[in-house]
This record gives C-alpha cells, sequence and structure tokens, in this order.
C-alpha cells in the first residue's frame, strides 16, 4: 500500500514500495498523489519502471505524438516543416484514438480513407511510416504500452491493395524551349520582384533547391576557390549541422560564379545571397508554368536538369556529388536522367575487340533456304572476308553431307 505524508507546506508526498521497487513525488493536491501511487503500482506489476509525475501516462494516439515532439526538441533535433506538417495532420485524424484501438484493422481503413481523399501511395506509405516511429519512440524510450505489430501488418495489407508504395522517380527535364519561355516571361514581367529568372539560372547551373538557394549568404562566398557553403543541408539521416562547400561552376550552360555577380548589386545589402523566401519561390514558378502552358514541370526538376548536365559534361559520380551534395551515390542516380538519343554522340575512348566470326552460312540457314537468294549471295560474296578460312571439322562434315564445297562462301 501506498504512503501519503501531509508536509508543513501543504504538499503530499506519496511513497510507493512495492516489490522491491521505491519511488517517491511530491504533489500540491492530495488527489493527484493518489492517482500516481495507484498507476506507479499498476506499472511496477507490469515490470515497467516508474514514471515521473511530471510526464503523464499517454492514453491515445494524439498523446504518443505530443510526447515524442517534446523528446525531440530537449535534444535540440524539432521536427521541421514537412515532418512537423505530417504529425500534426496525424494528430488531426488519429489524435483522439486510444491506444487499444490502434490495431491493425483501424490503421488499414486509415489508408483507405487517404486514398479516397487523394492522397497517393508515398503520402501513405509516409504516414504508416510516422505511426510507427512515435508508436516505436514511445515504446523504446518511455516503456508505453503500445504494440508496433499492427502497424507493420497494417502496411503489408497496404501495399497488397496498391495503398502504399515507393514513389515514381521523376524524368522530367525542361526542354531548351521551355527554359528560354521562363527566362522571357520573367524579364518581361514587371510586377515580379524575386529575380526569377536569376534563380532559375543560379539553380541549373548548382544543382541547389530553392530553399538551398535562399539560404546561402555573402559571408560563406569564397571568391578566391570559387565556392559557396550550403548551411544545414538537406540530408535523410542529418539536416542539422550538414554544412557543404559547393564550387561555383560553369559546365551546365550557365555560369554559377558570374550570376552571383550578377545578383550581388540587387541584393540590398541583405546578408543573404537571395533574400527571398523559398516558398514564394516555387509559388511563382508554378504561377509562371501554368501561364505558359508548361505541364508537369516543378521547381525542383531544375535540380534533376543541373545533375544530368554535370554528367553529359563528363563527370563522374564522386564529382557530382561533390556539388549536389548526395552522400549515397545510390540516390544520384535519381537526379539522373540522361536522354536516350544524346548516346549516339558519344564516342568511346577505346573500343573492345570485336570476334573474328565466320560469314559462310550455317546448316540451319541453308536447311531453311535462308541463303538460296541471289542477292543474299552476293551480298555474302562481298562482305566476306578475303582468303579462304578453315571449317571446324564438325562444319566442314555437315556442308560435305549437304554436297557443298567446304572452302566455298
Amino acid at each position: 500500500m501506498p504512503t501519503f505524508t501531509k508536509l508543513p507546506s501543504g504538499n503530499t508526498r506519496a511513497q510507493v514500495r512495492r516489490k522491491g521497487v521505491y519511488a517517491s513525488e511530491t504533489f500540491r493536491r492530495y488527489r493527484d498523489a493518489q492517482e500516481w501511487a495507484l498507476a506507479t503500482e499498476r506499472r511496477i506489476d507490469l515490470g515497467d519502471a516508474p514514471r515521473r509525475s511530471k510526464v503523464k501516462d499517454p492514453t491515445t494516439f494524439g498523446d504518443l505524438i505530443d510526447l515524442h515532439v517534446t523528446d525531440m526538441k530537449e535534444v535540440r533535433r524539432a521536427p521541421r516543416r514537412s515532418k512537423a506538417f505530417t504529425l500534426d495532420a496525424l494528430k488531426t485524424k488519429l489524435g483522439k484514438l486510444k491506444l487499444k484501438d490502434l490495431t491493425r484493422e483501424r490503421l488499414i481503413q486509415f489508408g483507405k480513407d487517404r486514398a479516397r481523399e487523394g492522397a497517393g501511395p508515398i503520402t501513405i506509405s509516409m504516414d504508416i511510416g510516422y505511426i510507427k516511429l512515435v508508436v516505436s519512440h514511445a515504446a523504446a524510450v518511455h516503456g508505453t504500452q503500445v504494440q508496433v505489430e499492427p502497424i507493420d501488418l497494417a502496411r503489408i495489407a497496404l501495399k497488397r491493395l496498391g495503398l502504399v508504395g515507393k514513389g515514381r522517380e521523376r524524368d522530367r527535364r525542361p526542354t531548351l524551349d521551355e527554359l528560354q519561355a521562363l527566362a522571357d516571361y520573367f524579364a518581361g514581367n514587371q510586377r515580379q520582384i524575386i529575380p526569377l529568372g536569376r534563380i532559375m539560372r543560379f539553380a541549373v547551373a548548382t544543382a541547389m533547391r530553392q530553399d538551398e538557394i535562399c539560404r546561402i549568404r555573402w559571408e560563406d562566398v569564397d571568391a578566391r576557390a570559387r565556392t559557396v557553403i550550403v548551411r544545414d543541408r538537406k540530408d535523410p539521416r542529418d539536416k542539422n549541422g550538414n554544412d557543404q562547400k559547393v564550387p561555383l561552376l560553369d559546365v551546365t550552360g550557365f555560369d554559377a560564379w558570374a550570376i552571383l555577380q550578377e545578383q550581388r548589386p540587387f541584393s540590398g545589402g541583405s546578408s543573404f545571397v537571395f533574400p527571398y523566401n523559398g516558398r514564394s519561390v516555387g509559388t511563382a514558378f508554378r504561377r509562371a508554368c501554368k501561364e505558359l502552358r508548361i505541364r508537369n514541370l516543378k521547381f525542383h526538376d531544375l535540380r534533376h536538369e543541373a545533375a544530368s548536365r554535370l554528367f553529359e559534361a563528363g563527370f563522374t559520380i564522386e564529382q557530382a556529388a561533390l556539388v549536389t551534395g548526395h552522400k549515397d551515390w545510390k540516390m544520384l542516380k535519381r537526379y539522373t536522367h540522361l536522354r536516350p538519343e544524346d548516346l549516339h554522340a558519344l564516342r568511346p575512348k577505346n573500343i573492345p575487340t570485336t570476334l573474328d566470326l565466320a560469314f559462310d552460312p550455317t546448316p540451319a540457314d541453308i536447311a531453311l533456304g535462308a541463303w538460296a537468294s541471289p542477292e543474299q549471295s552476293a551480298q555474302r560474296t562481298t562482305s566476306s572476308f578475303s582468303g579462304q578460312r578453315s571449317l571446324p571439322p564438325s562444319q566442314d562434315r555437315e556442308r560435305k553431307a549437304l554436297g557443298l564445297d567446304s572452302r566455298s562462301a
């Protein structure tokens, strides 16, 4: 049984001794002390460690989300925009769901509902992934009694139904006519404050994302080495402190260093090279594509275009990765979309040695009558090697059996 002691301050101290485990907490209200003591005894009976009074026992999925976000903020890894948006959406849809109701059937229904709302396989897959992340975090870090297995089973079921899956790799590259049309549009738009034409050219020259372009600072530009440091560059494993030095090259058809110098008088004394909001850049780019009737083109496709041009310029994977910032070279393949028709213009440095194959008809050619036409015979004669060549004994016997001279072509 728990012990409750009234302190001179008016607070109540609750003490629990059970199965060799001791826990003590102080509360302002006696009722709170009773509730904590009862919950602590239950946790000890289940083999779990006692929980501090400031930590509320989670009862809903929304509580698990709050717990995860709080813990991540404590270690200075607060969710960024994309993750925070997804967690908020999940809290709105599933936040009131009791932990005991977080079943396989309920998650499958959640996936079906999201599909009816228009969410694609990759979006639903990310939703299920974040649900598992939050639940696993609560179970591993706080010992919350919640099952992870139903989430895995729900993912398998949704995959069988075709509702979750990997995203399709985009191979959209802007044509020269589209780039020219966009440049002319931005140059002639008097209402456009953001220099979209310059930013567009800089994106193709550096393979930077729109947010990265709007984050680079003049103090991080090295004029002597012609490089710029991109702070906190996007990385699936570690976004914070992922600073990378990017060379400002002139190999993709646009000179990154020249564009930077062109922008300097227009930065308005700001510490940022392009002092604009990344979202506004994306919005203006989409608006321009809509007015010009350029379909299925996103600003991020300019990064694809830049990566492809690096390879077309003869860069190796290692060299291209220094520009694009990819640490995993396998991921770089997604952004490399060489046009098949461009391969005809390539000239290999070394042509492999070919085989000295005989041009004489095989027994199968003769049996099928493929060698009977005069045109083929004439073509065979002109394309044959000069001189006579010996045939293998087996083929020579076959030719003699058919009444042919083994030395004839």
